[in-house]
């Protein structure tokens, strides 16, 4: 009767556990190989952050295909389940988030499209600065931008300076909807909010301090949206 009990005990304990998907270890030699197999075998693409201002709702790009599977990767391994938050934040610029205390130490090879640019509630990937040539991206951090309108002669001026060839609706979405232009092709957008523009509205208005750190912190919760 006891071992009986023991048992049933113990089949309700295991059956509340949820599992996490085992973690795929990944390295700067092996990134591309392990990323494109995974992208292969998991090809959601809609992504949901919940925020205390509301959610927002991504689409990840097909042909960014390393990126959306390394994002789809860190989503189904918990890797922003803890303490994932908007940790820098500026006005008329971007919202980035990611887990701080965490570090992953590979970095995504860029992918550059034409099409893809840096306005309003386009998803890009952080990268650092330095000895960095190849513009390789963050594992993990990523930036959802709020920026600012341009008028018609900022956008022409500013894309003949930074070497630009934007398309005409490329430069009427920088004038009427805004965007960040320094950041493209400098930085892989592999995706766009398709709903709650308004909460990154919200999120980029947030009080700070030090320039771009949130007085208060922002967390949000991500997860796939099943279609």
């Amino acid at each position: 009767m006891k071992n009986s009990i023991h048992f049933l005990l113990m089949v309700i304990v295991f059956s509340g556990c949820e599992t996490k998907p085992k973690t795929i270890p990944i390295t700067q030699e092996n990134v591309v190989e392990v990323l494109t197999q995974y992208g292969r075998e998991n090809p959601e693409n809609e992504v949901l952050i919940e925020t205390q201002h509301g959610n927002i709702r991504l689409r990840l790009f097909e042909d960014t295909p390393l990126h959306r599977a390394n994002f789809v990767k860190l989503i189904k391994e918990g890797f922003y389940d803890d303490d994932a938050n908007f940790y820098r934040i500026v006005y008329e610029f971007m919202i980035q988030g990611g887990d701080l205390r965490q570090n992953l130490t590979y970095r995504i090879p860029a992918e550059f499209h034409q099409k893809y640019f840096h306005k309003k509630g386009a998803l890009s990937m952080a990268r650092v600065s330095e000895n960095n040539p190849e513009k390789q991206s963050s594992a993990s951090d990523f930036f959802i931008i709020h920026g600012g309108r341009y008028t018609e002669e900022d956008v022409e001026i500013d894309s003949k300076n930074l070497n630009l060839s934007l398309t005409p609706e490329q430069k009427r979405a920088y004038i009427t909807e805004g965007g960040y232009m320094e950041l493209d092709r400098q930085y892989t957008v592999f995706g766009e909010v398709t709903e709650g523009l308004d909460v990154v509205d919200k999120i980029a208005s947030e009080k700070v301090f030090d320039v771009d750190k949130p007085l208060k912190k922002i967390p949000f919760k991500i997860s796939l949206v099943a279609k």
